[in-house]
């Protein structure tokens, strides 16, 4: 792996080094620069990478800089980092929503190779779901180096259109907090059929954790899964009935619509 410079301490920059770390990646070939010392510090005591204040000194020290700043200082980042050094030979892979191929390269003045990733929050842990896509600059090494980056958070699949970003963040980026939402819902009502606050979150939890690792070992469709726990006429067969019977299955489009289309607002505002 080439050296590499995270510009940005936040949690999914910390998420990515230690997937790297723990991946084999040495330590001294990564940087991390941010602003405040507290994350930066943090990370380069527990990891052993090193740590700037200074973008433009962790950018010239790598091959690969990975954006992990907000939507709106992108560009501002980019217009920094290109006015201070050469960066047409560097690798930019790029984790902000809403912010295109075209803009972050008309920030940093040339046609630079980018990839864009759309993670997700379970990478922290190691169980990411990213969706990638490379600009046409991306030589074929710089893929496969981006892919090993993004796998050691999780699992990864290349997009043939930039477009699709936006599906992914429907389907993946956002989706952790469906998931949340609904278990939230559930752990609510279990208080309310009378058990403790703890009883609840782990029957809550440890259910969807089980249906999670079914679905992961499993080849079986999703829908045979559900299937097979499902006897016409018994408790669960009621219970998804009236699922449907309140539109769960259009509930679910018109939130993950909803979530495409303010990405695409992101996209134009930004």
């Amino acid at each position: 792996m080439k050296k590499i410079a995270f510009i940005g301490a936040g949690n999914m920059a910390r998420a990515i080094i230690i997937g790297l770390v723990n991946s084999g990646v040495a330590a001294e070939n990564i940087i991390v620069a941010n602003p405040s010392s507290e994350k930066r510090v943090q990370l380069a005591n527990e990891f052993g990478v090193q740590q700037t204040s200074d973008n433009i000194k962790a950018a010239d020290f790598a091959e690969i800089i990975v954006l992990c700043v907000k939507p709106h200082l992108i560009c501002d980042v980019c217009q920094l980092l290109t006015n201070a050094i050469n960066v047409s030979n560097k690798l930019f892979i790029s984790v902000a929503a809403g912010t295109t191929v075209a803009q972050i390269q008309q920030a940093l003045n040339c046609p630079a190779a980018l990839v864009r990733v759309m993670p997700n929050t379970p990478s922290q842990l190691g169980l990411g779901m990213s969706g990638m896509f490379a600009s046409p600059e991306v030589n074929t090494e710089q893929k496969a180096a981006s892919d090993k980056l993004m796998s050691a958070v999780g699992k990864v699949i290349w997009l043939e259109t930039e477009d699709k970003i936006n599906d992914i963040i429907a389907v993946a980026g956002s989706a952790p907090a469906y998931f949340f939402l609904f278990m939230e819902a559930m752990e609510k009502q279990a208080q309310t059929l009378g058990f403790s606050a703890e009883d609840s979150r782990m029957l809550v939890q440890q259910t969807a954790l089980g249906a999670a690792q079914m679905v992961e070992h499993n080849s079986a469709a999703i829908s045979t899964l559900r299937e097979n726990v499902t006897s016409k006429g018994g408790t669960t067969f009621a219970a998804l009935e009236q699922f449907r019977k309140d539109g769960i299955e259009q509930m679910v489009t018109n939130a993950m619509n909803a979530a495409i289309t303010r990405a695409e607002e992101m996209a134009k505002n930004s």
